[in-house]
């Protein structure tokens, strides 16, 4: 038995949930990749997957032996890499996931010079407003702007994402200006509802912290849309500043309650926890760290 290429077809069908994907990913037939894992698991003596026609999910002993197997594979590659790293020029697929905000106003920029300094190297985004799964939805990195929770995870702070509380000079003049969030009780409002604060905002001032759970008309996961929706006089909408930025600059919206403000959300890189990062990986982390000017780094909620 080949016991690596066993470890990476295995690996493989877990991230995927799937042989076929698993033989795509790695260029070996169905077939090939189903072998492969049938004679690890007979090595071992144990079943390490529950399959369906269709899929393919690590049971207790599978889910034990993928986290191993992840650190086996990551140390070898760090091996080759220690003696190469000097030599090579970074090349090969770079899979990124990314906010659809962040991505169509602030990361395409960034990438694109990104791919001038690094010629060789394939970047694959995908852009979602959906929660993922890095591992399981095979991302090198993923980028996340939210308030993070504990996590097998370790994420990279790379840049605050500052909020505003904003809403159009007519909105304004056919509702009133709040002056204080306890004002906000009267006024409808545009909520992003998938933080873990949910539909509840979190205002604070000299005179403390104000819970306010506002009458929302629009709950949705793209800032762009409570944007667009604010700018249309129909509420008002607590939203990152690069996202409100050129409205406000233009005038078409305005920041209410300038003597509170919300808790900044973080932009952080998340990656699985291999104790050594591919080159490609860490090159474009901290190439986004020095472009969005962020120097600290977290390792689920403590400093990694």
């Amino acid at each position: 038995m080949d016991k690596l290429a066993s470890l990476k077809a295995f690996v493989k069908v877990v991230e995927s949930g799937s042989f076929s994907e698993a033989g795509r990913q790695l260029r070996l037939s169905r077939s090939a990749i189903s072998k492969y894992v049938s004679e690890l698991e007979q090595s071992l003596g144990v079943q390490l997957l529950n399959r369906t026609t269709r899929h393919a999910s690590a049971n207790e002993n599978g889910q034990l032996y993928y986290e191993r197997a992840l650190v086996i594979l990551s140390e070898l590659d760090a091996a080759d890499q220690a003696v190469t790293h000097l030599q090579s020029t970074p090349r090969g697929l770079l899979r990124v996931n990314a906010p659809m905000s962040f991505g169509t106003i602030r990361l395409g920029p960034a990438l694109a010079d990104f791919m001038i300094k690094y010629p060789e190297m394939q970047l694959q985004l995908v852009l979602s407003d959906n929660l993922v799964d890095p591992v399981q939805d095979g991302f090198d990195v993923t980028l996340r702007i939210a308030e993070l929770e504990s996590s097998s995870l370790i994420a990279r702070k790379i840049a605050p994402m500052p909020r505003v509380v904003c809403a159009s000079p007519d909105y304004l003049k056919r509702h009133g200006t709040p002056h204080h969030p306890q004002d906000l009780r009267g006024h409808v409002s545009l909520t992003y509802g998938f933080l873990l604060t949910g539909n509840q905002w979190k205002l604070t001032g000299a005179d403390g912290e104000h819970w306010i759970q506002p009458a929302w008309s629009l709950c949705v996961n793209n800032a762009e849309v409570l944007r667009d929706v604010a700018l249309k006089g129909r509420g008002v909408a607590l939203i990152p500043e690069f996202v409100a930025g050129e409205a406000l600059k233009k005038g078409r919206l305005k920041v209410i309650l300038k003597d509170f403000w919300a808790p900044p959300l973080a932009l952080y890189a998340v990656y699985p926890p291999t104790r050594h990062l591919s080159v490609k990986v860490r090159l474009f982390i901290d190439f986004l760290v020095e472009r969005f000017g962020a120097q600290s780094t977290r390792k689920g909620i403590e400093i990694e």
